[in-house]
């Protein structure tokens, strides 16, 4: 497959993926959104339903508590009272009295005698307590509907019961669940469930909840709330009606935006491949003024992009965009041999400087000495001064092996700058780690001796600093004549800028170099509006 088919391809498969993105990530938040709203609805319904059981149990024992005043007296005397008292309260299927396991009497069933065990349909569970609370099936007298019932066994034999009848409970139960088909059961104790029916069956399924079960921390009731299928579905729909139009919001923008990363991306690489083969770049070269010498002592080279159509990219634009695709050790190559097919129609003299900047990815390259070397062999015959320029603003790892690339350079006669001093982070640690002949002032430093009336106390201390540690300096973009008096009182060798000259392409520099390189620099002259119009 060719290599653009392959690039296409894989970008749409990007694009692609970027849309489905906050898609599949919606969808997975909404399902756990889903699943935790349902949670708290089943925590909300389980506590609703213990509060009210609760409730009940307070009626009960509260009714047991009443019961108490008709200790010691015979049935036949409470009789009524007992029918009175299960009539007027809400909840009770029955209450009465015991003696021992026997039932003496009771608002249900008066005086008929019977047990217990009779009456709950069951033995009665062994608690070893004097008052217990149990779930059961039914009652004798209704043996097909559940209910609670509540004993307090007093220590002479005799007690009281109180009989809570389920309905009240499963009623409530289904206002609150059987709307959204929950599954409930109620236990007291280890008695017996208490259930409404679901509204519909609940099928093993990946959608199933987990059943949420809670305890009473004041009576020993349970209850189990069990939610179907369909209300996570429903919870899950209305999270994604809320959801999928910001989603869809999203993806296009994601969409939008990996396309246009893209485009840059590949169109970027893809148009400094094409520029470089179609030799759309061409190299411009700005003349450095000697104070010594009096006179164009040598240039810096720098590297601009014309389209066929007569627009200009700007350097930072196209030389960042080079850096971030992994181009810029090609393009650094192009520049060379550009420079070196310039450089062999010039008459100069021999030691004449030729600058050009580095990148840190192309001096962290395996094959940078390799680079320079091939330069410095095709242009050997014009016996130029090469000068290396580190650009302050990158950032160099492995500065001792870049130290060490550098002193074998050196060592074949080719000199190291600092471009661009004092702007960057690592200004201090590259006088020290590497092996430097010429400091460059940036331009930002230059232009503050016409704000600050000729105080600059920081460009003072650069200037100091460098000739303590023994480095030429240069002073870049100069464009006034109080600019170039500055540094010339302060001992600055070098100078660059608009107001010695501006860069010019190769052509220009040959007629410039004949005409005006050997002249020098009068007191206060400006070429900046001469060579900007030839």
């Amino acid at each position: 497959m060719p290599p653009q088919r392959r690039n296409r391809d894989f970008g749409w498969l990007l694009i692609v993926c970027a849309g489905l993105l906050p898609l599949v990530l919606g969808i997975l938040c909404t399902a756990i959104e889903a699943r935790h709203t349902v949670h708290q609805q089943q925590i909300t319904t389980a506590n609703a339903l213990l509060a009210q059981a609760e409730r009940m149990s307070d009626s009960a024992w509260d009714m047991i508590t009443e019961l108490r005043q008709f200790h010691y007296q015979p049935c036949a005397a409470i009789e009524d009272k007992l029918q009175r008292e299960g009539n007027l309260n809400a909840y009770f299927r029955s209450i009465g009295k015991l003696e021992g396991d026997n039932v003496t009497c009771s608002s249900a069933y008066g005086m008929n005698p019977g047990s217990l065990s009779e009456m709950m349909l069951r033995q009665p569970p062994v608690t070893g307590k004097a008052w217990w609370s149990i779930s059961i099936r039914g009652t004798f007298g209704v043996p097909d509907r559940p209910a609670v019932i509540f004993v307090r066994q007093l220590p002479d034999g005799e007690g009281f019961f109180a009989v809570i009848d389920g309905q009240y409970l499963m009623d409530f139960m289904r206002a609150l669940g059987e709307s959204r088909g929950y599954r409930i059961t109620m236990r007291f104790n280890d008695g017996a469930p208490i259930t409404s029916e679901p509204a519909e069956q609940l099928p093993e399924t990946y959608l199933k909840s987990e059943p949420w079960r809670a305890e009473s921390s004041r009576y020993p009731i349970s209850v189990e709330v069990v939610v179907p299928p369909s209300e996570l579905l429903k919870a899950w729909r209305q999270a994604l009606f809320i959801f999928l139009p910001m989603a869809a919001i999203f993806s296009i923008l994601l969409m939008i935006l990996t396309a246009n990363w893209l485009r840059r991306r590949i169109s970027w690489r893809d148009e400094i491949r094409r520029a470089m083969r179609n030799r759309q770049f061409s190299v411009h070269y700005q003349p450095v003024y000697s104070m010594a010498a009096q006179r164009c002592n040598g240039v810096e080279a720098l590297l601009r992009w014309h389209l066929p159509n007569g627009d200009t990219i700007r350097p930072d634009i196209f030389i960042s965009a080079a850096e971030e695709e992994g181009m810029i050790v090609p393009l650094t190559r192009h520049l060379l041999e550009l420079m070196a097919e310039d450089i062999q129609s010039w008459q100069v003299e021999p030691g004449f400087h030729i600058g050009l900047n580095l990148a840190a990815e192309h001096l962290q390259h395996p094959e940078f000495v390799a680079d320079i070397q091939l330069f410095a062999r095709r242009v050997q015959n014009k016996k130029l001064q090469i000068t290396l320029e580190l650009t302050e603003r990158s950032l160099i790892h492995d500065g001792e092996d870049v130290a060490r690339k550098l002193r074998l350079l050196q060592a074949q006669g080719m000199k190291v700058a600092i471009d661009d001093f004092g702007t960057g982070h690592c200004s201090l640690s590259y006088l020290q780690t590497f092996p430097l002949d010429y400091l460059k002032i940036d331009r930002g430093f230059i232009n503050a001796i016409e704000r600050l009336d000729g105080e600059t106390p920081v460009l003072d201390a650069i200037i100091n600093l460098a000739h303590k540690l023994q480095l030429e300096v240069l002073g870049e973009g100069v464009e006034t004549s109080l600019q170039f008096h500055y540094l010339q009182q302060r001992g600055v060798v070098f100078i660059q800028g608009y107001y010695y000259a501006w860069p010019m392409d190769n052509d220009r520099l040959r007629a410039w170099l004949n005409e005006q390189g050997q002249q020098p620099l009068l007191a206060e002259e400006s070429h900046e509006s001469e060579l900007y119009h030839s």
